[in-house]
């Protein structure tokens, strides 16, 4: 899609509800969906976080969504794709502040460059304790990308014709930290698999641009 028809779309999305749980719900299993229900109290007591879904226009102006692929490490979120964004630290003065800040230490965007449009639903992440908080985002400019080395492996640009596209939605067998393996419903972005709580937050950002674009 032509970045600057994505973009007048996208001055209209403030007017379209969230979507929430039910978005949500398409990515996970079963087991997932009755310990959702469960986590209210832990919430209360959760680390902060931010990220960006942010949109841009490639070298052909079509309109693109950035992921990261997160170093190997010895943690829950080893090696797994997700938004850039992060923790919120006490000099931010939001969350929304965080995950700005986050997206440019990760990604290298430059910080006025990006403006936020829209608040997703957030999720909570029992394993790292973590109630994430999702924003929709956008940069004008095609970004020259740079990634933080200590943390980020690899930066995966995602076509927004691809995102849309349910041919793109699979089924995996995945190890997780409450089975040994489990068949999980994710998403297959540019060769990666992307499910838990990253494809529970792209569900409710794809199913609000369908419904923007009347798809």
């Amino acid at each position: 899609m032509n970045f600057d028809v994505f973009l007048q779309a996208l001055s209209k999305i403030e007017n379209i509800p969230l979507l929430g749980e039910g978005s949500h719900f398409k990515m996970v299993p079963p087991f997932r969906q009755e310990q959702l229900k469960l986590q209210k109290e832990a919430i209360k007591t959760a680390k902060q976080a931010g990220v960006l879904a942010l949109f841009y226009p490639d070298k052909t102006y079509e309109t693109n969504l950035v992921l990261i692929l997160r170093k190997t490490y010895k943690g829950v979120h080893s090696a797994q794709v997700g938004f850039p964004g992060g923790k919120l630290e006490p000099e931010d003065v939001s969350i929304e502040a965080a995950a700005i800040r986050e997206t440019f230490e990760e990604v290298g965007v430059p910080l006025d460059t990006m403006k936020v449009v829209k608040k997703m639903t957030p999720v909570y992440i029992p394993p790292s304790h973590f109630y994430v908080h999702p924003f929709i985002a956008f940069t004008k400019k095609t970004p020259k990308f740079k990634k933080q080395d200590d943390e980020v492996e690899a930066i995966i640009e995602v076509s927004l014709k691809d995102f849309l596209d349910d041919a793109f939605l699979i089924t995996k067998n995945v190890k997780t930290s409450y089975s040994l393996e489990v068949e999980v419903p994710a998403f297959n972005l540019e060769g990666h698999v992307v499910w838990g709580a990253t494809a529970m937050m792209l569900s409710e950002i794809k199913d609000l641009l369908k419904d923007l674009f009347n798809i």
